[in-house]
C-alpha cells in the first residue's frame, strides 16, 4: 500500500488492526477575509476564492496551476494576465518617452473585463460595476504616471479627461479643459476636441457662448499661425484646422438656426480672403481685421448681393474720396404679404406655429441690411437678431494663404447654399453636421441605376431649409431672394478664377440647376418641372457662350444630360454629337472626351429593355467611335463588326497600359484618376453590350486588383483605403460603376444576386463611407428572404469601421424590413399567416440605435438622434418618447430641428419647447406673442 506521495505502507501492527489509517499530508489552509459574499457555501478552494474577489494569489497557490497550464490551455488564465501587467509595467519603465507602450497598457486593462464576470451573491451586474469603476481608476492611476513622465503630451492628457468624465462634475471638468487649453493652445486638434465638449454640455450651453468660444479659438490659432504667439510653435496642418473648425462654426450657427449669422461669416471670409488690399498683406492677422471692419461697417454690398466689388475696390475708392455712383433702387423686389404667412387659423396652434417657422426659415436666412438708395434707417428692421454686427464674426477671421484651401472655403461656401460640389466636409465636423434625413433618398438610382448622379446634399440640410422628419423638405431650391444671391455670388466668383477653375465654377452651377430638376422629378411635379427646366436650358446656353466654356466638354455633357432629365430625348442626342463633333481627335485618350462618351452610352443603354440585339445599338456605336480615334460620326443605324473587334483591342490596349503604369509605380506618368474610371467604365460596359455580363465583370475585376494593395489581410483596420496612393478614390469610383452595372443588368435579365452582394459587400468593407454602395446594398437586401447574411455583415462592418454610416443603414435595413411586415401583416386580405416574424425586430432597431448613439461618431450626431425620436414616436411609445428627447438635447443642444421635431410630436409641449430654445438662445423666428397677434388679426 502506497501512501499519497508514492511511499509504502509499513504496519507494525496486523492489517485488521482499526487503527491503521494511510496519512494524509498536512495542507495549510487559510480562509481569507470576506469571502463569504463570492463562497457562501464554502466550496471553492482559496486560489479561486481569491480569483472571484479580483485578488491575486500567493504564490505557492499558483504553482500547481502553472504545472497543469501546459497541459490544459485556459485554465490558468489569471497567470497570463499577471505576466502581461508584468511586461506592460516594464516597457513603461524601461522606457516612460514611449507614448504607445503607455496608451497600450490604458487599453490593455479593458482586457481584464472580457472575461466571465464573477459571480456574487449580490448580484453580477453589481460586481460588474464595481470592476468596471476600478479598471477605470487603475487607468486613471497610469494616466497619472504617463504624464508625470511626459507632462507636455498633449494625448497623454485628452485620455486623462476622456476617464475623468466618468467621475467628475461638467464644472470639473470645464475647468481641467480650460487648464489644458491655456498651456496648449497652439494645438488644433485639442481646440476642436474642447469645442465640441463645450457645445455638447446641455447645463452650461449656449448659443453666444459657444460663438465665442470659437472665435477665440480661431484668434489665439491665427496669432500663432501669423506669429504672433511666440510663446507656442506652429504645428503642422494647423491652416486646414483653422478652415475646419471655422466651417465648424458656420454649420452649429445654421443649426441653432443664425442663418443670417453663418452667412456673413462665410461673406466676410470670402472678402478678407480674396479681395484684401496689398496696402495690409503684410500685417498680422488681428491688424487685417482691424482695416476691415470700417469695410463691413460702411454698408457697401458684399458677395452675393447686388453691385458687390469687394474691399479693395471699396480700399482704392476711400482713397480718392468715396464712391461717386449711386445705385438705382430695384422695383422687382418681391413683396411677402406677412398677412398670407397663416393661410389657415382653423389648424392646431402647434402646427400653425411651426408652418410660420418653416416660412421665415426659408425667407429670412439673409442678413438685414438697410436699402441705402432709400435711406433706410436701421430701426426699420423689425427683428434685430437678423442684423448681423462685426463683433460676432471679426474674431473668427483667418488667413488662408494655401490656394487649395482657399478653393475649399468657396467650393464649402457654395455647398453650404445648397449648390453640390465635390468637395466633401471635414472628417471631425462632418457628423455633428448631419441633420438631414435624405441620405435614404434614391429614388432616381432606383429607376436609372447607370446614370444617377448624387447631386443632392447627402447628410445636411443646406441653408433655409429646416423641415422636421415628417413633414420632408417641400420647397424644392430657395425663394426669389435666395436665387439672386446664389447667382450675384457666381458671378463675383467668377471674377476671381479663370480658366478651368472658373468652367469648374460654371459646371457647379449647372449641377445646381441639374438638382432642381431631379427634385421635380422624384416629387412628381410637372408644372414646377416646366418652369424650372425652361429657367435651367437658358443659364445653360448663356454658360456655354462664354469664350472659357465653349471647348469644356464637362459643360456640354451637363447640358445634354439636363435636356435628357426633361424628357428631350432627341434634342439631348444633338448636343450629345455636336459636342462629340466638335472635340476634334484624342479618343480614349481625351480624359473629357471619355467621361462624356461614358454618360452617352450609358443613357442609351438605360433605354434597352434587354440585351437582345444590343451589339447593334446606339451606344455600341459611341464607344466604338471614341476608341477609332478619328472624327466622331453620327449613329446611322448598324456598327460594323470589324470595328468591333478593333475597338476590343484598343480599349484592352490602352487599358492594360494604363494599369502598368500604376503597377509599375510611374504615378506620375498618370495625368488623372478620373480618366482611368472612365476608360475602365468605358471598357466594361463596351464588353458588357458585345460579349456579355462576365466580360465586364472581369475588366472590374482586373482594374480593382491592380489599384489594390497587394495583401489586403496585413492591413489591421479593414475600414481604410487599401488604393493605391495617388488615386484615393479610383478604386471608390470603380467599385460604384462596378454594383450599378450589376443593379442594372439584374434588372432587365435574370441574374443571381450573388455577385452583386459579394461585390458590395468587398466594396463597403474599403470604403464604408460611401452612401451611393450602402443604398445599393440595403435595396440588393430588400430582394432576399433572410435577413442573418446581412446583419452578419453589419456587425462586422460596425465592428471595424469608425464611420457612422454602417450604423445608420443597418437601421435603415430594419426599418425597411419592419415597414415590409407590417404591411403585410396589415393587408386586408382575410387571414394572413405572415412567413417572416416580427418578434423582437422591434428591440432589434432599438438595440441597434442604443449601440449607434454610444459610438464615438454617433454621440453628437443630431440625425441619428432624430431617426431614433421618430422611429420611437412612431410606435406610439409617448413617455419614451420624451426621455429620448431630452437624452438627445442633453447630447446635441444646438440641433434645433431636435427641437422642432419635439413639437411635432408631443404637440402639448410646445410652450415648454420655446421656453427650453429661448433659453439656450436658439433661433426661434416667430414668438408665441407674435402668434397670437397675427391669429387676432
Amino acid at each position: 500500500m502506497l501512501t499519497t506521495d508514492g511511499i509504502p505502507v509499513h504496519s507494525k501492527s496486523s492489517l485488521s488492526d482499526s487503527t491503521t489509517f494511510i496519512p494524509v499530508p498536512h495542507m495549510e489552509t487559510f480562509d481569507p477575509p470576506d469571502s463569504t459574499e463570492v463562497n457562501p457555501l464554502g466550496i471553492y478552494d482559496p486560489s479561486t476564492t481569491m480569483w472571484l474577489q479580483g485578488k491575486g494569489c500567493e504564490e505557492r497557490a499558483l504553482e500547481p496551476a502553472k504545472q497543469q497550464a501546459s497541459q490544459e490551455p485556459g485554465i490558468n488564465t489569471s497567470s497570463v494576465l499577471l505576466s502581461k501587467v508584468e511586461e506592460h509595467n516594464k516597457k513603461v519603465r524601461e522606457n516612460p518617452r514611449d507614448i504607445h507602450a503607455w496608451m497600450e497598457f490604458v487599453s490593455f486593462q479593458d482586457e481584464l473585463m472580457k472575461g466571465p464576470s464573477p459571480y456574487a451573491s449580490k448580484g453580477e451586474q453589481e460586481v460588474r460595476r464595481k470592476s468596471l469603476k476600478l479598471i477605470l481608476e487603475k487607468k486613471l492611476a497610469i494616466l497619472e504616471r504617463a504624464i508625470e513622465s511626459n507632462p507636455g503630451n498633449v494625448d497623454l492628457k485628452l485620455a486623462r479627461l476622456k476617464i475623468c468624465a466618468e467621475f467628475w462634475e461638467p464644472p470639473a471638468l470645464i475647468k481641467e479643459w480650460q487648464k489644458l487649453i491655456f498651456l496648449h493652445p497652439n494645438s488644433p486638434d485639442l481646440w476642436k476636441k474642447y469645442l465640441l465638449f463645450c457645445q455638447s454640455q446641455f447645463s452650461t450651453f449656449s448659443v453666444s457662448k459657444i460663438n465665442s468660444l470659437y472665435g477665440k479659438c480661431l484668434t489665439t490659432l491665427a496669432a500663432v499661425h501669423d506669429g504672433s504667439m511666440v510663446s507656442h510653435p506652429l504645428l503642422p496642418g494647423t491652416e486646414e484646422a483653422m478652415l475646419a473648425i471655422f466651417l465648424q462654426q458656420c454649420h452649429f450657427l445654421r443649426q441653432a438656426g443664425h442663418s443670417e449669422k453663418a452667412v456673413s461669416l462665410f461673406q466676410a471670409l470670402i472678402d478678407f480672403t480674396f479681395f484684401k488690399p496689398d496696402s495690409v498683406k503684410d500685417l498680422p492677422t488681428r491688424g487685417q481685421v482691424e482695416f476691415f471692419e470700417p469695410f463691413w461697417d460702411s454698408g457697401e454690398p458684399r458677395i452675393g448681393e447686388k453691385g458687390a466689388k469687394g474691399w479693395n475696390a471699396w480700399m482704392h475708392q476711400q482713397e480718392k474720396g468715396g464712391w461717386v455712383a449711386v445705385t438705382e433702387p430695384d422695383d422687382d423686389d418681391e413683396e411677402i404679404d406677412e398677412d398670407q404667412e397663416i393661410k389657415n387659423k382653423t389648424l392646431p396652434k402647434w402646427q400653425i406655429w411651426l408652418d410660420v417657422e418653416y416660412s421665415r426659415e426659408a425667407r429670412q436666412w439673409l442678413p438685414w441690411r438697410p436699402d441705402k438708395t432709400k435711406k433706410q434707417p436701421e430701426e426699420d428692421c423689425e427683428d434685430p437678431e437678423r442684423q448681423v454686427l462685426f463683433d460676432d464674426l471679426g474674431p473668427s477671421l483667418i488667413q488662408l494663404s494655401s490656394p487649395d484651401l482657399q478653393r475649399r472655403l468657396v467650393y464649402s461656401f457654395l455647398q453650404f447654399l445648397g449648390v453640390p460640389c465635390t468637395s466633401r466636409l471635414f472628417p471631425s465636423s462632418l457628423y455633428i453636421a448631419m441633420d438631414e434625413n435624405n441620405i435614404f433618398d434614391s429614388v432616381l438610382s432606383d429607376e436609372k441605376p447607370l446614370t444617377s448622379m448624387d447631386l443632392q446634399l447627402f447628410g445636411f440640410n443646406s441653408i433655409g431649409h429646416m423641415d422636421t422628419m415628417q413633414r420632408r423638405r417641400h420647397h424644392i431650391g430657395h425663394y426669389k431672394e435666395g436665387e439672386e444671391f446664389i447667382q450675384n455670388a457666381f458671378q463675383v466668383l467668377f471674377m476671381l478664377f479663370s480658366g478651368k477653375e472658373k468652367s469648374n465654377l460654371s459646371a457647379c452651377w449647372l449641377q445646381y440647376e441639374i438638382s432642381k430638376i431631379i427634385q421635380c422629378l422624384q416629387t412628381k411635379r410637372k408644372k414646377k418641372l416646366k418652369v424650372q427646366g425652361r429657367k435651367s436650358k437658358k443659364l445653360a446656353k448663356n454658360l456655354l457662350k462664354a469664350p472659357d466654356n465653349r471647348n469644356h466638354l464637362s459643360l456640354w455633357k451637363l447640358y445634354a444630360y439636363l435636356e435628357w432629365l426633361l424628357g428631350n430625348i432627341d434634342d439631348a442626342r444633338k448636343v450629345f454629337d455636336t459636342a462629340l463633333s466638335t472635340a476634334g481627335t484624342g479618343g480614349v485618350k481625351n480624359p473629357q472626351l471619355c467621361s462624356l462618351s461614358l454618360l452617352y452610352a450609358q443613357l442609351e443603354v438605360e433605354l434597352l429593355e434587354s440585351l437582345e440585339g444590343a451589339v447593334m445599338s446606339r451606344a455600341v456605336h459611341i464607344l466604338t467611335k471614341l476608341a477609332e480615334n478619328g472624327p466622331y460620326v453620327p449613329y446611322s443605324g448598324q456598327v460594323v463588326s470589324v470595328n468591333i473587334l478593333k475597338a476590343r483591342k484598343t480599349y484592352d490596349h490602352e487599358v492594360q497600359d494604363y494599369l502598368n503604369k500604376i503597377s509599375a509605380a510611374n504615378q506620375n506618368q498618370v495625368s488623372d484618376s478620373n480618366q482611368l474610371v472612365n476608360l475602365v467604365g468605358c471598357y466594361a460596359l463596351f464588353q458588357y453590350l458585345t460579349v456579355g455580363i462576365d466580360a465586364a465583370v472581369l475588366i472590374y475585376a482586373q482594374a480593382s486588383e491592380k489599384l489594390e494593395v497587394p495583401d489586403p489581410k496585413n492591413c489591421e483596420n479593414p475600414g481604410e483605403n487599401l488604393a493605391v496612393p495617388n488615386f484615393p478614390a479610383a478604386l471608390e469610383d470603380l467599385s460604384v460603376l462596378h454594383t450599378n452595372l450589376l443593379r442594372f443588368h439584374m434588372k432587365i435579365s435574370v441574374y443571381p444576386l450573388g455577385p452583386l452582394r459579394e461585390a458590395l459587400a468587398a466594396a463597403l468593407k474599403r470604403h464604408p463611407h460611401n452612401l451611393a454602395l450602402w443604398r445599393s446594398f440595403v435595396l440588393a437586401q430588400r430582394k432576399s428572404h433572410s435577413a442573418s447574411k446581412a446583419r452578419r455583415f453589419f456587425d462586422g462592418i460596425t465592428r471595424s469601421a469608425l464611420s457612422l454610416e454602417p450604423w445608420l443603414f443597418a437601421i435603415r435595413a430594419e426599418q425597411m424590413r419592419k415597414t415590409l411586415i407590417d404591411t403585410v401583416q396589415r393587408a386586408d386580405v382575410g387571414e394572413v399567416h405572415a412567413t417572416i416574424p416580427e418578434t423582437g425586430l422591434t428591440n432589434r432597431i432599438i438595440a441597434l440605435f442604443e449601440h449607434a448613439v454610444q459610438s464615438e461618431n454617433g454621440t453628437h450626431c443630431p440625425l441619428l438622434w432624430r431617426m431614433y425620436l421618430h422611429f420611437l414616436a412612431s410606435l406610439g411609445k409617448t413617455e419614451k418618447s420624451k426621455g429620448l428627447f431630452y437624452r438627445a438635447i442633453q447630447n446635441c443642444p444646438w440641433a434645433k430641428v431636435l427641437y422642432m421635431d419635439a413639437i411635432e410630436y408631443f404637440p402639448d409641449q410646445l410652450q415648454e419647447a420655446l421656453d427650453l430654445m429661448t433659453e439656450k438662445e436658439l433661433r426661434v423666428r416667430v414668438p408665441m406673442e407674435e402668434l397670437d397677434l397675427l391669429l387676432e388679426v
